[in-house]
């Protein structure tokens, strides 16, 4: 796993050990950021369920103004540090170590860009969305991994599912707001 365009182009970063560890791959992660390319530049970007940080690291390295990563885990979180500090973009971040749910209630920071990436088949986008919704920047993009055969809702008002990818098993779904494609 590597950082494939930006500051911190070619780094290689550490990710975690495990059966139900699925880092995203750099086809789907070049194809991601070639698709929200022009939506980064100096915003404020949610790794939620960060796992090695390796979405909001991209994001960071291509200009992002500051990342926030938060996960469960404290080997997540551990691993995320590492590579932030690897990458000498942990000036530009915040880590936390928290249940997303949990993190969303309590935090009253807006977003511009927000990766969702945990475990396949958990349900656990479907019951963030409606919290997250409320951080979201009125130009705000949120972007779901899921694997091919799950089925996320239409709409999260006043955010829609504007577009789908699919690369083989995976998913990729973009949310924004409605007002942003009249």
């Amino acid at each position: 796993m590597r950082v494939i365009s930006g500051t911190a182009r070619g780094m290689r970063l550490k990710t975690l050990e495990g059966l139900d560890v699925r880092p995203t791959t750099d086809k789907v992660k070049e194809s991601l950021f070639n698709i929200i390319q022009f939506d980064l530049e100096g915003r404020r970007v949610l790794d939620l369920f960060a796992g090695s940080g390796q979405l909001g690291i991209e994001a960071l390295s291509r200009g992002a103004g500051h990342a926030t990563f938060v996960d469960r885990s404290p080997k997540a979180v551990s691993v995320v540090k590492d590579n932030l500090s690897r990458t000498k973009l942990a000036p530009k971040a915040t880590v936390r170590q928290e249940e997303a749910g949990t993190f969303l209630l309590k935090s009253r920071d807006t977003y511009d860009v927000v990766f969702l990436d945990p475990p396949y088949g958990a349900g656990l986008i479907e019951s963030v969305l409606p919290e997250l919704v409320r951080h979201m920047s009125d130009y705000g993009i949120i972007v779901a991994e899921t694997s091919r055969e799950e089925t996320l809702p239409e709409t999260v008002e006043p955010f829609y599912a504007a577009k789908t990818y699919r690369y083989g098993k995976i998913q990729l779904t973009l949310y924004r707001k409605k007002e942003d494609e009249t």
